[in-house]
């Protein structure tokens, strides 16, 4: 493989509402993306049938942090910035020694595809370690149109 497939790279400048979950393990999830959906209906991003960008950030959102607590260690900090230009989320974790790894050859039905989803539904993505916590980070579109794959 000529390049890493979750590439390493900082997190973007992110500026916008700062939405923050500090998350113990995964029965908190259902509860997170609740609230997760109701920042959202707050800021005018619905449930839509047409423009399911939203609901592509819960799923990434989910993926991120279901992946930090199975494959990381505690304590897992999962943050949104909604900005005018769509979501950066960032999910850290205290194992700064192990970069996410996305599955290969891998049958689909064994699940581990977490990290190919986020990517596709990301316009940019990546990993990073800052003061002995890894952070994994995906910029998600807040209208699916404008959506262009990222580039690992």
């Amino acid at each position: 493989m000529g390049h890493l497939a979750w590439p390493l790279r900082p997190l973007p400048d992110g500026r916008g509402e700062i939405w923050r979950w500090d998350l113990a393990s995964l029965s908190e999830l259902p509860a997170a993306r609740a609230v997760l959906r109701t920042h959202l209906d707050g800021v005018g991003f619905p449930p839509d049938e047409e423009d399911n960008a939203g609901e592509r950030l819960v799923l990434a959102f989910d993926e991120l942090a279901s992946n930090a607590l199975r494959h990381g260690e505690s304590p897992v900090v999962a943050t949104v910035i909604a900005g005018s230009g769509g979501w950066l989320l960032d999910v850290s974790d205290r194992d700064p020694h192990t970069m996410p790894a996305p599955a290969v050859d891998r049958d689909p039905a064994k699940g581990g595809l977490g990290l190919h989803l986020v990517a596709r539904l990301s316009v940019a993505h990546g990993w990073y370690v800052d003061g002995g916590a890894k952070h994994v980070w995906a910029c998600l579109p807040s209208v699916v149109n404008d959506r262009q794959p990222a580039l690992a």
